[in-house]
């Protein structure tokens, strides 16, 4: 039986995800857009304890006509050679709370997926409505160490577009923006400029919809025997995926990637 002092997980990409996952019994783990380092960082957490593995975050469209801010809850993480089902329990809690979610299935690949033809050619090859870099590592791993696992993601990119040069160089690997990166790409090309403005507001969108479904899923994360709190029990404000006594600060060891944070 998986002990209530043990963490879920949140993986994600970026540590702007993160902040946005963290809180009681939630601990977050950003991979930088490096699948080698997020498998290595996620084993160690895994082999340590957690509770159970969502992936969180933001993806990229491959269904025409999803627009930047649609929930997506996955059935199913396909991963080209592997498919990884989310835990059905699970998923259905979380439907619950995000009604307006689509339950879908999604693809993980361990490159940026940047152009329309690449993402109608994944599209085509998997039945994915949408892709990160994320979800096939954090369903694989859970798999492999029989935690339950699930996927929460919000479409930024739309199918319809090509993200530009300058939107696919900004991100440090443990996570974080790296602005100068960014600027770097423009002065090299200026044309980027409207391109990576509309990726800007199309990610200011998907990042207002991931706040949002943050906050409405308090008690949808617990397990059987140990659920333990409804969300009508929670004060207002930021509510956490799951509320439960993570214990320690020490539960991961030293590595500076992996945040938890237990209000």
């Amino acid at each position: 039986m998986m002990s209530s002092c043990l963490p879920v997980l949140a993986v994600t990409g970026m540590k702007a995800e993160a902040r946005i996952a963290t809180g009681a019994g939630v601990a977050t783990l950003s991979g930088g857009g490096d699948s080698a380092r997020l498998a290595l960082l996620l084993q160690g957490a895994l082999t340590r304890g957690v509770k159970a593995v969502i992936s969180f975050g933001i993806a990229g469209g491959l269904t025409p006509g999803l627009k930047p801010g649609t929930i997506l809850l996955a059935r199913s993480v396909d991963a080209g050679d592997s498919k990884f089902a989310t835990d059905p329990d699970w998923l259905a809690r979380l439907a619950d709370a995000l009604p307006d979610a689509r339950i879908a299935d999604i693809a993980g690949v361990d490159h940026m997926v940047v152009g329309r033809d690449g993402k109608a050619a994944l599209r085509e090859a998997t039945g994915a409505v949408a892709v990160d870099m994320e979800s096939h590592i954090a369903g694989r791993l859970a798999a492999q160490h029989g935690v339950p696992f699930a996927a929460l993601r919000i479409v930024a990119d739309p199918a319809e577009r090509t993200l530009p040069r300058a939107a696919t160089v900004g991100m440090r690997p443990d996570g974080s923006t790296d602005v100068n990166a960014v600027l770097r790409a423009l002065t090299r090309s200026p044309g980027d400029l409207p391109g990576l403005v509309r990726t800007a507001l199309d990610a200011r969108a998907a990042f207002s919809a991931l706040a949002r479904s943050r906050k409405r899923l308090c008690g949808f994360l617990e397990f059987g025997d140990d659920a333990i709190r409804t969300a009508a029990a929670q004060p207002a404000g930021l509510r956490p995926l799951i509320d439960l006594d993570i214990g320690p600060l020490g539960v991961f060891g030293p590595a500076a990637d992996v945040q938890i944070e237990n209000r």
